[in-house]
């Protein structure tokens, strides 16, 4: 392995985005390009929120269809990727040699936070695809750290993806094509201008440090995956914003690309 694998943030939206890709899927799809030399991509979902990590360890995960109320179509799209019990205990050994207890899950199938975005990112991939869950337990140190401890498998040839959604306040979403609500706008501006910085203090406590955290997220499980992805990602890569769109004036489907 000569190039580092890369890290992302990623952020998926509502479901539909699996068969409206729009603008969002069209850059995760270019963004693709980057992963020709990777062996295996780790991905982290919080729609898999567990307390202690568990890491996905199955030959071939089910592809979970893990919402309700949607179109019919959803629910017969497939993922299939392979998982690879091999590469999980390998991330296994790497967490653990850091001191981060983590697993074995040879149940769990991948939520739709991971096969979402993966059927626009890598569509055609026989790449191991697996799924580390989001510790409840972790706080926002803990998270970066946890980053931290995955950064070397990038240089391994693993992927880390962090899947979450910029802004993810569901009760205020609007009708398709509503003009973007400020608060989102100034929000995501606030996000991208701390991650280009590599500001990790502020992202860490943005109820601090943002006047719009708490409205943009009503939860933060969306967010904190943004935190291990700043940990995975380090000075020496080159970022590229993926800028997404804004959608139903409330979802932010911006996202980072670490290189």
């Amino acid at each position: 392995m000569t190039q580092r694998a890369p890290a992302m943030f990623i952020s998926h939206g509502s479901p539909m985005f699996a068969v409206e890709p729009g603008q969002a899927g069209a850059l995760l799809t270019g963004f693709g390009e980057q992963f020709s030399d990777v062996v295996s991509v780790l991905v982290i979902s919080p729609h898999w929120m567990t307390r202690g990590l568990e890491l996905m360890s199955a030959a071939q995960p089910e592809t979970l269809h893990d919402f309700g109320g949607f179109p019919r179509e959803l629910y017969q799209l497939q993922f299939d990727a392979p998982g690879s019990s091999e590469i999980a205990a390998q991330v296994k050994a790497v967490l653990e040699n850091q001191g981060i207890a983590v697993g074995l899950n040879a149940q769990r199938g991948r939520d739709h936070g991971a096969w979402v975005p993966m059927l626009h990112l890598l569509p055609d991939t026989d790449l191991p695809v697996f799924q580390l869950s989001l510790d409840m337990t972790m706080d926002a140190e803990a998270l970066i750290k946890l980053g931290k401890a995955l950064l070397p498998l990038r240089d391994q040839g693993i992927a880390v993806i962090a899947s979450g959604g910029l802004t993810h306040n569901l009760y205020e979403i609007c009708a398709p094509g509503s003009p973007p609500a400020e608060y989102v706008q100034r929000f995501q501006g606030w996000v991208r201008e701390q991650v280009s910085n590599r500001n990790l203090s502020a992202l860490a406590l943005p109820q601090r440090y943002s006047d719009d955290f708490q409205r943009a997220h009503p939860t933060a499980e969306h967010y904190l995956p943004l935190l291990i992805a700043m940990g995975a990602s380090d000075a020496n890569d080159h970022l590229s914003v993926l800028e997404g769109g804004i959608l139903h004036g409330v979802l932010s489907m911006e996202s980072y690309g670490w290189t």
